[in-house]
């Protein structure tokens, strides 16, 4: 089990993209953790489950929906949350 934490830039605000997180994170096996805009055009995710299911995640988000465009996602690896129980939306 592991949690990450990507900054994601690129056209990802206004298109749907926290939504396609969330649908992604529970088509995963129900990942935890949460998606939110931040003020400067990017989205902040924190992502906990198994190492496959993050790399698959990863992989699913940086192609996006058919709406936005992802041009680039840092990548941090972060302490566990151990009670976490869903993803949501912030």
């Amino acid at each position: 089990m592991i949690r990450k934490r990507f900054l994601v830039q690129g056209k990802v605000q206004g298109v749907g993209f926290r939504f396609f997180c969330q649908m992604t994170a529970k088509s995963l096996n129900n990942l935890t953790g949460f998606a939110k805009n931040l003020d400067n055009g990017d989205v902040l995710i924190e992502v906990q489950g198994s190492y496959e299911k993050i790399i698959e995640f990863r992989y699913l988000i940086s192609k996006g929906n058919r709406f936005c465009r992802v041009s680039n996602i840092f990548e941090e690896e972060l302490t566990l949350i151990p009670k976490e129980k869903k993803f949501f939306i912030q």
